[in-house]
């Protein structure tokens, strides 16, 4: 198959599970004898962008007809079997569905958020969540300065939605959910469940798994209100004060609260703040880990790190909304808290760290998931099904996202 991947690329300076998961894709379909091309842009370019042409990027948001002429020239001249679109903010833009219709090529869409109906994608306005443009104008997002807290900055993203909705939800044969959770919300703002399916994201398996009880409790991931770390503060403060749970937290990552966590952490015994990890390095973490935390306040569209502990046979305590209700099976193969609780985050931690057996069991039943969902073997068999529906120019009603997941046989290396 001849596959031509469009995707922006996040700014390096802080780590995309985006990027990630469009890497490794790629990869995988290589290894699998496709022919895989890529059609970037990457927002680092902007910063060498002259003064005016920066000042022009917003107006590129909701169409970027260079983007457009490029790549329907280079779909006519490649002629692939399928054009798989990932983020387009904010220098590709719609335009390339466009680009598509105009060369005959049908489109895949993996959705990582929620920015079909939400201008920042994250369902989530101060800290709560929000849903008052879903269905609607995005009019209340750019009243909120919804993204980075700027009105003006929310505009070309609102424009962009308003302009484009109906653009997408023709000129794509399949958007890939990356939860059921979302596929639902998404379905409930109006876009057609005939063409939503669900495709969980993959993770690679890392060869081997957790030896040992596990050294600490591990945050990995955006140092940023949503993901939950200002929760995960709280609830470890309360852990400190009624004597700790024998192992410390290491938090890896960064973000816009680095100085804050930074500061928190300073000084402690009982917390690690580790700044930005490299792959080999989160690895390494993640297998040395008693568990994962993810307190996310916001309706995660899936939750890679969970994930990826799952691979390595690691529990997650998570927070029980969004997709890692159906990621976390709770009290089986982790702990789900109460959103935005943090006493109900305390007592799930004190929990996993409590008995050493039970979280063996805990890790065993997370790989056992992981083989059955999120292997490389099953996000390959599932990523070429949906290839091979949208070539066909299928849209079964209903059919891809409602059955049970797919199974695959893999071998437990953690039993």
């Amino acid at each position: 198959m001849h596959v031509l991947v469009v995707h922006n690329r996040y700014a390096s300076a802080q780590p995309s599970g985006e990027n990630k998961v469009v890497d490794q894709e790629v990869g995988l379909l290589r290894a699998a004898g496709h022919r895989v091309e890529v059609f970037e842009r990457r927002s680092d370019d902007i910063a060498a962008r002259s003064l005016p042409g920066k000042a022009a990027v917003p107006l590129l948001v909701p169409w970027n007809p260079r983007v457009r002429a490029e790549l329907t020239a280079r779909l006519r001249a490649e002629r692939p079997d399928v054009v798989h679109v990932h983020n387009v903010f904010p220098l590709l833009s719609p335009a390339v569905l466009a680009a598509c219709a105009d060369a005959g090529v049908p489109a895949v869409a993996t959705l990582h958020n929620y920015t079909q109906v939400c201008p920042p994608g994250t369902l989530q306005r101060n800290g709560r969540p929000c849903s008052e443009c879903v269905g609607s104008a995005p009019l209340p997002a750019v009243r909120h300065g919804c993204y980075r807290g700027s009105r003006l900055a929310t505009v070309p993203l609102a424009v962009s939605l308003s302009a484009n909705r109906r653009r997408w939800w023709s000129g794509v044969e399949r958007f890939l959910c990356i939860s059921a959770a979302q596929r639902d919300v998404l379905v409930r703002a109006g876009m057609p469940p005939g063409r939503l399916a669900v495709k969980h994201n993959f993770v690679p398996d890392p060869g081997g798994c957790r030896a040992g009880p596990g050294e600490h409790l591990l945050y990995l991931g955006r140092l940023a209100e949503a993901k939950g770390i200002r929760l995960l503060m709280t609830a470890w403060d309360r852990i400190a004060a009624a004597g700790g749970v024998g192992v410390p937290l290491v938090i890896a990552g960064t973000g816009p609260l680095e100085g804050e966590v930074r500061a928190w952490a300073a000084g402690r015994d009982d917390v690690r703040y580790v700044g930005l990890y490299d792959p080999e390095q989160c690895r390494q973490a993640i297998a040395r880990s008693v568990a994962v935390v993810a307190p996310s306040t916001w309706l995660e569209a899936f939750g890679l790190v969970v994930v990826e502990a799952m691979a390595a046979g690691v529990p997650a305590v998570a927070a029980g909304h969004g997709a890692f209700v159906e990621l976390v099976e709770d009290g089986v193969s982790g702990l789900l808290h109460r959103p935005g609780d943090a006493a109900s985050l305390a007592s799930c931690i004190r929990r996993i760290a409590a008995g050493p057996a039970r979280n063996r069991e805990l890790g065993r039943a997370a790989r056992h998931r992981y083989e059955q969902d999120f292997s490389p073997a099953v996000g390959l068999e599932r990523l070429v099904e949906e290839y091979r529906t949208a070539i066909a120019g299928r849209s079964a009603p209903d059919r891809a996202g409602d059955g049970p997941a797919r199974r695959g046989d893999g071998d437990s290396r953690c039993r």
